[in-house]
């Protein structure tokens, strides 16, 4: 049974306005807290006042899914649900012509729009504890990664300006990298390209034992570096070489940093992953590591009844497309909208799933129809997370034989 009363939070960083109303659509209470302690305690005695409890809790509409108030009010054990700005913005423009705004009222539009149309909004999902601590890590890694690359793309920039050999010794394919160890050790010692001119074999050794030992062997790796270092390039003038090399060692201080932030991620998403007790499930997938997984599970969360079933999972990740019909035109086309850092994993998910046999005999099946790589690679991320629906929700792990079947033959 709906609650007679609805609660709109119009937060903000310093304040929050709150607004109740009834049934009716009528105000029956507003108030402006702190954002603090004794402002949540001030919005529950505010709610208790008028009949808020714990069998009838009195639901929330506000407009972020997090920060210390949002976990404050589902610790309480109520429903909460954050509507999307834009489409408070519309509702707002339903509610007044005159395009008035204020935070009062538009604490009241929220609270309106749980009382109207409460059932074409979902709350926030019920995940636990431990579902939570791995979406924080998951997605804090997921940042790092891309920080890390950021600061990769700025360094390399900053190299070809001055430091061709520096590009052509760590970065390509085939080659260990400029964010790795011993990229970084070795363009610290040698920010610029007189600096690695002179470095000797007994330096290039040690430089190569501090940052890490090469699959070809130090020796080897030792003349091709300085065969690399020693070569003709073009050059900057001497003293404005100097001032490139000390940008570059200040771009290297930050791309150290950013690799050992996500370094540092990668092993506390690893270990909240595998602690958590749908790890087995979601890992016994192909195509699936522990980060992986945990980006997964870091989207997708550890509410059962957060998904109605298998399709809804799907449409959330975009994995489903969408047909648009009018008159004469019939268009299925993939889905935009939807939650972006699961789609970007799903889409890793496929790709990595392609090295074991029944995915790949899906997707070349796929392939053979007509479809071109993305949307063969999509319908095989569709297809395992369909899979992946079913086996959390009846707790078994992933059965290849089950889940790519082999499609019946119709009779002629």
């Amino acid at each position: 049974m709906l609650s007679e009363i609805f609660c709109g939070i119009d937060w903000a960083e310093g304040h929050h306005d709150i607004a109740l109303v009834d049934q009716d659509g009528s105000q029956v209470a507003k108030l402006r807290i702190s954002d603090d302690s004794a402002g949540f305690h001030a919005l529950i005695e505010l709610l208790t006042r008028h009949g808020d409890s714990a069998e009838h809790p009195i639901p929330v509409a506000i407009e972020t899914p997090r920060g210390l108030l949002v976990a404050g009010l589902r610790a309480t054990g109520r429903q909460v649900y954050a509507i999307n700005p834009l489409a408070a913005a519309r509702y707002r423009d339903r509610a007044s012509v005159s395009r008035a705004k204020s935070d009062a009222a538009d604490a009241r539009v929220l609270a309106n729009i749980l009382r109207t149309d409460r059932h074409a909004h979902r709350p926030l999902p019920d995940d636990s504890e431990a579902g939570q601590a791995v979406a924080v890590l998951a997605r804090a890694h997921q940042d790092a990664i891309w920080d890390r690359q950021q600061m990769m793309n700025r360094l390399r920039s900053h190299l070809r300006e001055y430091y061709p050999a520096a590009l052509i010794a760590f970065h390509g394919a085939g080659k260990p990298g400029l964010d790795s160890p011993r990229a970084r050790v070795i363009l610290t010692a040698a920010p610029t390209p007189a600096d690695a001119a002179k470095l000797s074999r007994s330096q290039l050794r040690a430089l190569l034992k501090r940052g890490e030992r090469p699959r070809c062997g130090i020796e080897a790796e030792v003349e091709r570096l300085r065969a690399i270092f020693r070569a003709d390039y073009l050059r900057q003038l001497p003293q404005v070489e100097q001032a490139l090399g000390h940008q570059a060692v200040a771009l290297i201080r930050q791309v150290d940093a950013s690799c050992n932030s996500a370094a540092q991620l990668a092993a506390a998403t690893e270990e909240a992953f595998l602690a958590h007790p749908d790890a087995e499930i979601i890992a016994s997938f192909p195509g699936l590591s522990v980060l992986s997984g945990a980006r997964i599970l870091a989207e997708l969360g550890d509410d059962r009844e957060r998904f109605a079933d298998a399709r809804a999972m799907k449409a959330y990740a975009g994995a489903a497309p969408i047909t648009r019909a009018s008159g004469r035109s019939h268009v299925v086309v993939a889905r935009t909208v939807k939650n972006q850092r699961l789609a970007s994993a799903g889409h890793m998910w496929a790709f990595a799933a392609l090295r074991t046999q029944a995915p790949r005999a899906h997707y070349d099946r796929r392939r053979a129809g007509g479809e071109r790589h993305t949307a063969a690679l999509r319908n095989l991320f569709n297809k395992l997370l369909g899979c992946l629906y079913h086996c959390l929700q009846r707790r078994t792990l992933f059965d290849p034989d089950r889940a790519f079947a082999a499609p019946l033959e119709l009779a002629a």
